[in-house]
């Protein structure tokens, strides 16, 4: 049967579109395409798991109403990520506790869009199905 296999882009407008695929190329290694044409390559990221969700339209999880969505990125060291966006002057808040799924960090983008890192513990990893990502 069919299925959809993964997300394939996260396309979002901005208001100075370079700085921010700037910013996110250097502080958090994701790479966007400049020339948007079909022989660059987009960001590998390694294979694990993605969350889904549509949220209530009030939902405080955005932030302000004025933004609409939120991305949340799998890291594989919190405390080395959070100390290297510090270091680049950039405010960072880990959360005090750590959940049943791992640990988490909260930022915002200089658009002011709210970015949630996500360090997966043993048990989120162990929930793949097929096996995938058990090194990490």
């Amino acid at each position: 049967m069919a299925r959809v296999t993964g997300i394939g882009g996260l396309f979002f407008r901005a208001l100075d579109p370079e700085a921010l695929n700037c910013w996110y190329g250097e502080h958090l290694g994701v790479v966007m395409l400049d020339s948007r044409t079909y022989d660059d390559p987009g960001w590998f990221q390694d294979r694990g798991e993605t969350v889904f969700a549509a949220c209530s339209v009030d939902s405080e999880m955005f932030g302000p109403l004025s933004k609409s969505w939120m991305i949340n990125f799998r890291v594989d060291d919190l405390d080395g990520m959070v100390q290297r966006l510090r270091a680049a002057g950039i405010a960072v808040e880990p959360h005090a506790e750590a959940y049943p799924n791992g640990r988490f960090a909260e930022l915002h983008d200089p658009e002011g869009n709210r970015i949630q890192l996500w360090e997966p513990n043993a048990a989120a990893i162990a929930r793949d199905p097929a096996g995938t990502n058990r090194s990490t």
